[in-house]
C-alpha cells in the first residue's frame, strides 16, 4: 500500500502546465494579434492611398484654377483676332488719303476713330509688336522676303508690311516683315 500512497500523492503533468503567475497564450489570442497586424497594415495602405489621392485633389484644383485663369485671361482672343483686320483697314485708309494729299474732316474723323480703336484694346491687354530694327525673331515676326541694306544689319527687320499683335504674353497674331540680308553685294550694283 506504501506504493498505492506515494502514487495517490502525486500528480501527473504539472510539468506542462504554467505556474500561477504565468500565462501563457492562448490560440485565440495569437489569431487576434494576426488579426490586429493585418488590419494595421491595411489601416496604414488605405492611409497612404488617401494621403495619395488628396495630394491628386489639389493638383488637380491647381490645375483648374490655372486654366480657369488663362480662359478669362484670354477668353476674348477670338474676338481681338477678328478686329485687326479692321485696324488694317483704317490704317490703309488713313495712309492713302494722306499719299492723296487729302486732309480733310473725313480723314482726321478715321484717324481718331482708329487711335479709339486702339485704346480698347490696349485696355484688354493687346499691344502692336515692335518690328523695324528689331532683330528677325520667328515667334514674333514671319519673314515674307529678304532685302539688301545698307543701314540695317543683317538679320533684323528692314519693313513692315503688316503689323503684328500680343495678346498679354500670347502672339495675336505675327508681323508680315522683311529681313534684311546685309549690304548688297558689289556684282549686284555694278549690274544695276
Amino acid at each position: 500500500m506504501a506504493e498505492d500512497e506515494i502514487n495517490s500523492n502525486t500528480i501527473d503533468g504539472l510539468e506542462n502546465q504554467p505556474m500561477p503567475g504565468e500565462s501563457e497564450p492562448a490560440s485565440g489570442e495569437a489569431t487576434l494579434q494576426e488579426a490586429l497586424a493585418s488590419k494595421a497594415e491595411e489601416c496604414k495602405s488605405l492611409n497612404d492611398r488617401y494621403l495619395r489621392q488628396a495630394a491628386e485633389f489639389e493638383n488637380y484644383k491647381r490645375l483648374a484654377q490655372r486654366d480657369q485663369r488663362e480662359q478669362i485671361r484670354f477668353g476674348n482672343e477670338q474676338l481681338l483676332k477678328e478686329l485687326l483686320p479692321v485696324i488694317d483697314n483704317l490704317e490703309r485708309a488713313i495712309k492713302s488719303a494722306k499719299d492723296n494729299g487729302s486732309s480733310g474732316a473725313l480723314v482726321q474723323g478715321v484717324d481718331l476713330t482708329l487711335k479709339q480703336l486702339a485704346s480698347a484694346l490696349v485696355k484688354f491687354g493687346v499691344h502692336p509688336i515692335a518690328t523695324v530694327g528689331q532683330p528677325f525673331d520667328p515667334t514674333t515676326h514671319q519673314a515674307v522676303s529678304h532685302a539688301p541694306s545698307k543701314t540695317i544689319a543683317t538679320g533684323h527687320v528692314v519693313d513692315e508690311f503688316q503689323k503684328g499683335y500680343r495678346l498679354h504674353d500670347r502672339v495675336l497674331r505675327a508681323a508680315m516683315v522683311s529681313v534684311s540680308s546685309g549690304p548688297a553685294s558689289s556684282e549686284s550694283s555694278d549690274t544695276e
